[in-house]
């Protein structure tokens, strides 16, 4: 079966996202369901829903095992359930109804109260000047109302004293304004039931209880005993857990009762988890429900898995047996009506092979830009993974005639094309006029942003900085005022992978400037872009997608050479950068110079009009101000060596992955276009019908 692993991955340790799965985690579940003899793709749902609308619909899933969170908002769970419904997909676990319901704390005790179910009393509170403080008894709990995996709590969420209520409220408001639950605090300990819902039937899927137990030596001083944030995140290593959790009988009894009636109740399916607080008098407390639990190796659902003898991938056969059976997956009939996916296709792979190795001075450097054989090969094996024919298109002379006589159904395109400064619009022209669907932007964007002059134009209009510049076709151009402070950067206006930038490129004075700018002219038989040289940090930014693309990962570029006042990124340091240079990425940038560059790179694609794939570079000044420098809507994709790859990389997207997605962009607009064609196609037959079928009957002659 093809399965398709939705997740959000985990990038770094921030709290926001605390929730999302870490590489090793989605590894270990490919792994697992492979083993299990099922086909995966890995779709990483963070970004746009339109990207990861494309990848599904490309890809063609028997079923989805969802694991994705949601990035914001009070219904982020509920989101991808709620897609994949309206995709006519499958899915494993609950749907958007319950993961909106259990993700809203004080919304779930209601519902359960309704049936019994005993939980501390508590406040929900949006406004700390509503708070009733004399209704609670204290100690109370104060914790986020739509947050799991801990986040928000910590010993001092604990407040013990009346006065303190209120500030406590307030600065927890502060961070998460949706709303915060005050709860009266449960002297005892905590115990986790898992469910599983394919498996022990006899007790509706509830597993036997869990608990985890805290090494005092290893986590120091608390001054509560609850499962806070700080356990679950740096101080992971002094909590194991217990399976079976020890209770007394009749308190087991308890637990099971009110976690088959929680799970019942709430419709959970698939997986589960329910948090109990044992009071030390006893009694049992709700305290909340995860309907998207933590699949990570060593949580508790395996734990508790193994008392009835399942391993490790016999957890996730269950949830895929439970959703198999929900969606009456085994029956072919159930396919229908669904979304069918797209079968092996005919992939022209468009490109320009590099046959002289260009000198890492730049003294030779005529096919810098076109790919090796050996990334060519890379990029053929991983389009034939997914199942499709690969069709070579060397981008020559006679492509023309070698399209005419080559159906393809779609085209993977990097090809610089043959020569002038629209060049790498030349095979999507031809594509469009061929109506074949290919990936990448097209030609309009393409010609913009190679001219990096035209470029500059487009993306100041948009409002974005980018620096003073001036384009000499002669050399002898009068500067005009502000190009009046050096130093200045020359560069051919219409070259990409850095030809032409080298030492010799940052001029100090206007003769340094006019001798580098004749010699720019000379060498490229093209005009020089003179540009304001911006002092500061390096990055470019890869980004995915069409109208609303996901922003990768910005990559800093660290210039390893302090005694150079003014380091570029230049051809040579492309050629060999292990001792000149060091890629960052993620870059180190504090919240809001990410925000900065993230929004820049998003305006600039839109600017330019790009699609699929870009990778756009900029300066971050001494202020914190980004500056445009220029754009690559056709970026290498050399692999473990190319900017692009290596900052997918970092974003956890796997080389064969890269591919995949840009294809499948390619992919969806074969698949519209196809659509509309059959369309036409009806709607001709339903025009030819009358004529063909039986003559009509007169008004007067009827009956």
């Amino acid at each position: 079966m093809r399965i398709a692993l939705t997740h959000n991955l985990r990038l770094s340790d921030s709290e926001e996202e605390a929730e999302f799965d870490t590489r090793e985690t989605v590894d270990a579940l490919a792994a697992a369901i492979e083993r299990l003899g099922h086909r995966v793709e890995r779709i990483e749902v963070s970004g746009p829903a339109s990207r990861t609308v494309a990848r599904l619909e490309a890809f063609g899933p028997d079923l989805v095992f969802n694991t994705a969170e949601g990035r914001r908002g009070r219904f982020r769970e509920a989101f991808y359930p709620g897609l994949f419904d309206e995709l006519g997909m499958p899915y494993t676990g609950s749907d958007a109804y319950v993961l909106a319901l259990t993700l809203d704390k004080q919304l779930t005790k209601l519902v359960l109260a309704q049936h019994g179910v005993s939980t501390p009393r508590w406040q929900f509170v949006e406004d700390a000047r509503r708070l009733q403080v004399s209704a609670l008894r204290f100690p109370v709990m104060v914790k986020p109302n739509f947050e799991g995996s801990s986040k928000g709590i910590t010993q001092d969420s604990v407040v013990e004293d009346p006065l303190r209520l209120h500030a406590a409220v307030e600065a927890a408001l502060a961070r998460w304004p949706a709303g915060v639950l005050v709860e009266e605090f449960v002297a005892g300990r905590d115990v986790t039931v898992p469910f599983l819902e394919a498996a022990a039937r006899e007790r509706g899927g509830v597993l036997q209880p869990v608990e985890y137990v805290v090494d005092a030596a290893l986590a120091g001083g608390r001054r509560h005993a609850i499962y806070d944030y700080e356990l679950k995140t740096r101080l992971d290593r002094a909590v194991s857990v217990r399976a079976p959790a020890c209770l007394a009988r009749a308190q087991a009894q308890r637990v099971r009762e009110q976690a088959e009636l929680v799970f019942r109740v709430l419709g959970v399916r698939d997986l589960g988890r329910i948090d109990f607080r044992l009071g030390d008098d006893g009694q049992v407390h709700f305290l909340e429900v995860n309907a998207l639990p933590s699949l990570e190796p060593g949580a508790g659902i395996y734990a508790a898995a193994a008392l009835e003898g399942l391993h490790a991938d016999a957890v996730l056969g269950a949830v895929i047996s439970s959703a198999m059976a929900r969606w009456n997956l085994a029956d072919p009939r159930s396919r229908r009506g669904r979304p069918r996916r797209a079968g092996p296709l005919r992939v022209g792979f468009a490109y320009n092979v590099k046959r002289l190795a260009p000198e890492p001075n730049g003294e030779q450097d005529d096919e810098a830009e076109y790919d090796s054989p050996k990334t060519l090969q890379a990029i053929r094996e991983a389009i034939a993974s997914y199942g499709h024919e690969v069709v070579d298109l060397e981008a020559t002379s006679d492509l023309p005639l070698v399209l005419a006589s080559t159906p393809v159904d779609v085209v993977f395109n990097i090809a610089e094309g043959f020569q002038g400064r629209s060049r790498e619009s030349q095979v999507p022209a031809l594509l469009e006029l061929l109506d074949i669907p290919y990936t990448g932007s097209d030609p309009a964007a393409l010609s913009v942003a190679l001219d990096k002059a035209l470029a500059k134009r487009m993306v100041r209009a948009h409002g974005i900085l980018t620096p003073d510049y001036l384009v000499m076709h002669t050399g002898k151009e009068r500067l005009p005022r502000e190009l009046s402070r050096f130093p200045l950067l020359v560069k051919p206006v219409a070259e990409g992978t850095s030809k032409g930038v080298t030492r010799r490129s940052v001029v100090r004075d206007e003769d340094e400037l006019r001798l580098v700018a004749r010699e720019v002219i000379q060498k490229y038989r093209q005009p020089a872009l003179v540009e304001q040289y911006v002092a500061g940090r390096e990055f470019t930014v890869g980004l995915l997608g069409e109208r609303r693309p996901r922003v990768l990962p910005p990559m800093e570029i660290v210039f390893l050479d302090a005694s150079d006042p003014t380091p570029i990124y230049s051809f040579e340091m492309k050629q060999d950068w292990s001792d000149q240079i060091r890629y960052e990425v993620p870059a180190r940038l504090s919240p809001r110079e990410l925000d900065r560059l993230e929004r820049a790179a998003r305006e600039v694609f839109a600017a330019l009009g790009c699609r699929d794939v870009a990778r756009i570079d900029f300066r971050m000044d001494a202020e914190g101000r980004v500056h445009f420098i220029e754009s690559n809507p056709l970026p290498g994709l050399a692999p473990g060596w190319s900017d692009l790859v290596l900052i997918a990389q970092a974003a956890g997207i796997e080389y064969r992955a890269l591919i995949g997605e840009v294809l499948s962009f390619a992919i969806r607009r074969h698949q519209g276009r196809e659509r509309e064609r059959e369309r036409a196609r009806r709607a001709a037959a339903a025009v030819r019908e009358p004529a063909n079928g039986p003559a009509a009957v007169p008004e007067s002659e009827g009956g």
